[in-house]
């Protein structure tokens, strides 16, 4: 959602690289082009000139004047500022000391209300919480029947004793699931309640009568993040005609420009709660407006990836791989597979790419990546047989035609998973053993972190030379040929798979640069 506004930022901080003093005219055009980002990105006027003016009297004062860096000054002012406007720390759920914590939902029709009462759901409920559904939308057709569909499939219990379809007073409702939840002990209750196409005299009364009827602990405000200014308008008018203490935004895996949800809160002074950024029920967290704001510098959220990581992957596997690893043991493609469909059930790797620092400039690449690669590779090990799938070794070239046949892929993608496994696992061998990354010369801490050193104190002793003639034109030869080898790798410590990396780059639709990151 925010790609514009991250290219259109990177692109002014390009300008201040180098620089060792930023003048006034420095300031005026970063000022002016951060300026038309945003109100390219959508967001608010008001908003844009607080923002704007902020950084301007910050860039003009002495943390950037004394600063060693000044374009990185700059980017931390706004890295700040956005945090700011973004409602500045994370905003989260208040439970009731007794009773039954109770939250209404309120919002335009259209806004993925019932959705998101569900992801809600299974969000508390994995917060070790006992959630009760509420089916208080009694006027679109079909919602009490989609909020009881989607409980299901979160397992939360939803309260629906009305109909719906224009049928049943949604206050009764409400006032009844309160005491349904302390009857049989849970403690929160999510009422969904109706929306509008727009907003009108009776939907605000009949969203005032509910939250009377039940003094809610929460009331959230849904907006669909993609609807632009009208978000804003729209909050402003559930403000004035409902209340609300916190706003959920959805539909940020949308393609918009994204301007509401930077507007929001600075316009309010309603903190952005939640956030909801695709169609599963598990694209659903809080909002943390400093990540938000690092994903908009093309700085990452890594603390995003490591909770999802932590929450997905199985800690013990995780530690007899290593020790597997880590001694020598012998690490099979069964291992290989169980590994990749942890990662798997992270989600999309296209996301889980995204949240990596610095990879703004590969957007189209991520774009353009086949989430269905781990499909393949599932279908390529489980049509080998146990023994295959223990010692790779022994998979050769009728063994290959048969599996791709089983897998319905060709031979070169069999070949292509063996070398690949085979490369992971030398390299994950070293990383375990030395607690690194291997082959990096000259970094403290990391295997290899001499290598070059001691290849030179190697070279400073010359080799014997055999006596026997034949024997030294041999070694002549062989030194001859291995340093061809190395010349023609441009590595210094050789290329002994004959790696065409040039090649991988381009199979990989990666710029053709990208070739020396791969070495």
């Amino acid at each position: 959602m925010f790609a514009t506004l991250s290219d259109r930022l990177a692109d002014t901080f390009k300008n201040l690289r180098g620089k060792g003093r930023l003048s006034e005219a420095d300031i005026d055009a970063t000022a002016r082009e951060i300026r038309i980002a945003l109100l390219e990105a959508d967001v608010a006027l008001p908003v844009v000139k607080e923002f704007v003016g902020a950084v301007k009297e910050r860039a003009r004062g002495a943390e950037v004047s004394q600063a060693l860096n000044p374009a990185q000054q700059i980017i931390k002012i706004v890295n700040e500022e956005l945090v700011n406007i973004l409602g500045g720390e994370t905003r989260r759920l208040r439970f009731a000391k007794n009773g039954p914590t109770v939250i209404m939902l309120a919002g335009l029709q259209g806004a993925g209300k019932t959705t998101l009462a569900a992801k809600l759901a299974l969000w508390l409920k994995e917060q070790s919480t006992s959630p009760l559904l509420v089916a208080a939308d009694l006027q679109r057709p079909n919602a009490v029947n989609q909020l009881q569909v989607n409980g299901e499939r979160v397992g939360v219990p939803v309260f629906a004793p009305q109909p719906g379809n224009g049928v049943g007073d949604p206050v009764q409702v409400a006032r009844d699931a309160v005491e349904e939840a302390k009857r049989k002990l849970h403690d929160v209750v999510i009422v969904d309640t109706a929306g509008r196409l727009g907003i009108d005299a009776e939907l605000m009364q009949q969203a005032s009568d509910i939250r009377d009827a039940v003094q809610p602990d929460e009331v959230l405000f849904v907006v669909d993040a993609m609807i632009g200014q009208d978000a804003v308008n729209t909050a402003l008018a559930f403000q004035e005609g409902v209340g609300y203490d916190a706003v959920v935004l959805t539909k940020l895996d949308g393609d918009a420009r994204g301007g509401a949800a930077l507007s929001i809160a600075s316009i309010t002074g309603k903190p952005v709660m939640f956030a909801s950024n695709g169609e599963k029920m598990t694209d659903f967290d809080l909002f943390h407006p400093d990540r938000m704001a690092s994903r908009i510098l093309d700085m990452g959220d890594m603390l995003t990836l490591i909770e999802q990581a932590e929450k997905t992957f199985d800690a013990a596997e995780a530690q007899k791989a290593a020790e597997k690893l880590a001694g020598g043991g012998d690490f099979t493609l069964t291992d290989f597979l169980a590994q990749m469909q942890q990662i798997r059930k992270m989600g999309s790797l296209t996301k889980i790419m995204g949240m990596l620092p610095g990879m703004g400039q590969f957007r189209d690449q991520l774009e353009n990546f086949d989430e269905r690669e781990i499909d393949r590779i599932q279908a390529i090990i489980y049509s080998m047989t146990p023994a295959e799938r223990d010692n790779p070794k022994i998979i050769d070239g009728s063994r290959r035609l048969r599996i791709s046949k089983g897998s319905g892929t060709q031979v070169s993608d069999v070949n292509t998973l063996v070398d690949r496994f085979f490369e992971a696992k030398k390299m994950m061998q070293q990383m375990a053993k030395g607690g690194g990354i291997p082959g990096m010369p000259g970094m403290p801490g990391m295997p290899g972190g001499g290598g070059r050193v001691k290849q030179k104190k190697q070279q400073g002793k010359k080799k014997r030379v055999s006596g026997n003639p034949a024997k030294a034109a041999a070694q002549r030869a062989a030194a001859k040929a291995a340093a061809s080898e190395k010349a023609a790798s441009g590595n210094p410590f050789g290329n002994p798979e004959g790696i065409d990396y040039e090649t991988a780059a381009q199979n990989l639709d990666l710029p053709k640069d990208f070739s020396k990151f791969l070495k």
